[in-house]
C-alpha cells in the first residue's frame, strides 16, 4: 500500500504521525510550497507517472488538494479540515469529472476548528456532492484545526479498516 500524504500550509508530517501512518504503508509526503507554486497538483500529477497511490491523506491545505487529486486518479482518500470552502492560497486544479471519482472520501473535522469550521465544510460537501462516492464524516467537538496524534491515529485505523471492508 502506497500513501500519499499532504501536508498542511504551514506544516510538515511529523514523526509521531508518519510512524501511525507507516503501519499502514509506505508514505510518501512531498514538501510542497503552496505560497509560491499555484501548480501543485501538476507536480503531484508529475509524481504519479513514477508511484502508484493507493490512498491520499491530507490535512488543511493538503486535504483541499488531497480531494482533488484523490478524485482525479480515483483513489480513496482521508482529509482532515480540508480548506475546500476557502483557502489563502490560490491553486490551479482542473475540474473533476463526475462520473470518474473516488469510491471512498472519509472527512474528520474539528468543532473547534476556528480557521476551517466544520459547518462551512459540511455546507460545501452538501454544494458539492459527488453521486458515484461514498462519503464518511467524522466531527470530533474537542478537535481544534490541529490534528492530535490520538485522533490521527482512531481515523486512520478506521479509514483503513473501511478500505478492508469495501474489499
Amino acid at each position: 500500500m502506497t500513501i500519499l500524504y499532504l501536508h498542511g500550509l504551514e506544516s510538515k508530517l511529523s514523526p509521531a504521525k508518519r510512524s501511525i501512518l507507516e503501519r499502514f504503508g509506505t508514505v510518501i509526503a512531498p514538501d510542497l510550497d503552496y505560497h509560491n507554486n499555484p501548480n501543485v497538483f501538476d507536480l503531484l500529477l508529475k509524481m504519479s507517472e513514477t508511484h502508484t497511490f493507493d490512498v491520499v491523506l491530507g490535512s488543511s491545505m493538503g486535504g483541499f488538494m488531497g480531494y482533488y487529486f484523490a478524485n482525479t486518479i480515483n483513489c480513496p482518500a482521508l482529509l482532515f479540515n480540508p480548506a475546500l470552502p476557502h483557502r489563502p492560497v490560490p491553486q490551479n486544479i482542473p475540474a473533476i469529472d463526475p462520473v470518474n471519482t473516488s469510491s471512498l472520501l472519509h472527512f474528520a473535522l474539528g468543532g473547534q476548528d476556528d480557521v476551517i469550521k466544520a459547518n462551512d465544510n459540511l455546507k460545501w460537501l452538501a454544494e458539492n456532492r459527488l453521486s458515484n462516492t461514498d462519503i464518511k464524516i467524522s466531527i470530533h467537538n474537542q478537535m481544534g484545526h490541529p490534528i492530535p496524534v490520538r485522533i490521527l491515529e482512531i481515523e486512520v485505523t478506521e479509514f483503513f479498516r473501511q478500505l478492508e471492508f469495501l474489499k
